[in-house]
């Protein structure tokens, strides 16, 4: 990341950067909105339905749906060498029932990602990599035990470099591999392990951990 931002000129750099995170983050926040209202109204819609006297009846919904909304850190590591950056993701996921015996994965994904890019300093710079993707991730159950369960994630979407004196937008694709520690049926915690790679740009890792709630 920190060779293309190299080459912009800092001109104006923190108008363009704060600009392009308040939007990004605002069409994030509105996503996000939008997706838990359509879960949450399908999960109620589908706990009732009216029976033959026109009367509402609990109904199961499909095993294993649910909504995930979590939250990531954890430090990207970009090459060439190991130069640590932080990395902060967001996002929302549906599990759907039908798609568990599909081998690519069962759950839906949307999320938002910010990495410091700059060429110093670790937790924010005014060098930013802002990037809105979409995932499918397949869950599945380890042997012997229902607290700790793992996962694959696939994801790909737009990344736009910020801080210069343009907004450069590039394709950014990733693999990810993770564990997850169920609390109970609503809380736990993610661990994880990423691979990603933006065109004309050198491929970095991100080790990650994070918090869930789902419902």
């Amino acid at each position: 990341m920190n060779v293309l931002l190299s080459s912009f000129a800092p001109s104006g750099k923190s108008r363009v950067s704060s600009g392009y995170s308040a939007i990004s983050l605002g069409r994030l926040v509105l996503a996000i909105l939008v997706l838990a209202g359509v879960g949450f109204t399908a999960t109620v819609g589908s706990a009732q339905t009216p029976d033959s006297k026109g009367q509402s009846t609990p109904a199961e919904e499909p095993a294993g749906t649910s909504t995930d909304l979590f939250v990531m850190f954890g430090p990207d590591f970009d090459r060439p060498g190991l130069l640590p950056r932080a990395n902060y993701n967001i996002g929302i996921g549906r599990t759907f029932g039908f798609l568990k015996k599909d081998p690519i994965g069962d759950e839906l994904t949307f999320g938002y990602t910010y990495e410091n890019a700059g060429t110093h300093g670790f937790l924010h710079t005014t060098i930013g990599e802002h990037t809105e993707s979409i995932g499918v991730m397949k869950n599945f159950s380890l042997p012997k035990t229902k607290v700790l369960t793992g996962y694959t994630w696939i994801q790909t979407g737009i990344t736009s470099y910020t801080g210069g004196s343009h907004v450069a937008n590039r394709l950014d694709s990733g693999v990810s591999v993770g564990a997850i520690i169920h609390f109970n049926m609503n809380n736990s915690i993610w661990l994880q392990e990423s691979y990603s790679k933006v065109v004309t740009v050198p491929w970095y890792t991100t080790a990650c951990l994070g918090y869930a709630y789902s419902w």
